[in-house]
């Protein structure tokens, strides 16, 4: 892990990895949350907590400057994509509500690192969620005709349900996270 007296932070030139992967999730998730599969569930919401995987895997291989890099990053470049792909409302709400919850996933991951294994990642996710759902919901759909707080919850049970599945891929990149960030 970086820290700030022994090695440097990783250049953007090494973080490209989890930068585009960031991208990738942001602008699928800005399109797919466009279209509901039920009343309370739109296709983004399995999309996006992959954000919280790629923050999550950064943060445990280089630390939390790095990670935050990649969320700023992931952040301007994909709000600009969004506003190409999605209505303008959607992508600053989604700006808005990513960066407010990377960044909290970052402070609970680090205050959870020395714990379990999956602690960190999973306890991060979770309360991140909340905070990034209810304010994307609020700011994207609030006075609108659709129902956002239906949407709202059904699109947080599948984050936390997200929450547990993208254990088992953390656990699978923790040997190798030396290919996922390398700094040498």
């Amino acid at each position: 892990m970086n820290n700030a007296t022994s090695t440097p932070a990783p250049t953007l030139t090494q973080l490209w990895r989890p930068i585009l992967a960031m991208l990738i999730v942001i602008v699928s998730s800005n399109y797919l949350v466009q279209f509901p599969i039920s009343e309370w569930l739109t296709w983004g919401a399995f999309t996006f907590p992959v954000a919280f995987l790629v923050t999550d895997l950064t943060n445990r291989a280089v630390g939390a400057q790095a990670a935050r890099r990649v969320a700023w990053v992931g952040f301007s470049t994909a709000v600009i994509v969004s506003l190409a792909l999605a209505p303008w409302r959607i992508a600053v709400a989604s700006g808005v509500a990513f960066i407010v919850g990377q960044l909290l996933d970052i402070v609970a991951f680090n205050r959870l690192r020395t714990l379990s294994w999956w602690k960190a990642p999973f306890f991060g996710s979770l309360v991140a969620s909340v905070i990034d759902t209810g304010l994307f919901f609020f700011l994207a759909f609030a006075g609108t005709d659709l129902d956002w707080r239906t949407l709202a919850a059904g699109d947080l049970a599948i984050k936390w349900l997200m929450a547990v599945v993208l254990l088992a891929p953390y656990r699978l990149m923790l040997p190798s996270l030396q290919r996922w960030v390398p700094v040498a």
